[in-house]
């Protein structure tokens, strides 16, 4: 396990946001990242609990150097979820993320041809554990079937 994230895990959880956004601003003068909506034939969309970060999210983490975003859309969608993308994932927008800080910007891709031979197994670093949830209102529509 990543020592970093170990030390995240032992942190109360507004402080361990901080530590991840100063460590990340000290090593990147913008932060990038990605997330990615899985879709399934049902709709479901694949959501991930992280140790380091608060509630549900879409599979996604940051884009490293001389990394481009769909290779990091690609790595976490293994690391997180297990889950291989058949197809290239769609682009779907790229958003500015102030809530998080005035540098970090995030790519939103859409992925509905995957495969999963197992479930991501929930350990103690990175993810939590993942699942698929049900669609529960219309605003995803344009979302998941652009």
């Amino acid at each position: 396990m990543n020592p970093l994230i170990h030390l995240l895990t032992l942190l109360p959880s507004g402080l361990r946001k901080r530590v991840f956004l100063v460590h990340a601003l000290i090593n990147r003068a913008m932060t990038l990242g990605v997330r990615v909506v899985v879709c399934d034939d049902q709709d479901r969309v694949m959501l991930v609990r992280h140790t380091y970060v608060e509630g549900w999210h879409f599979p996604g983490g940051a884009v490293e150097r001389n990394e481009t975003l769909l290779e990091a859309a690609h790595k976490e969608l293994l690391e997180e979820c297990s889950i291989e993308a058949l197809d290239r994932p769609k682009h779907f927008h790229t958003y500015h993320n102030p809530t998080t800080s005035r540098f970090d910007h995030v790519a939103l891709y859409v992925c509905r041809d995957w495969s999963q031979e197992m479930p991501k197994q929930p350990d103690r670093g990175d993810c939590r554990n993942g699942m698929v949830c049900p669609q529960s209102t219309a605003c995803w529509h344009n979302v998941i079937n652009p």
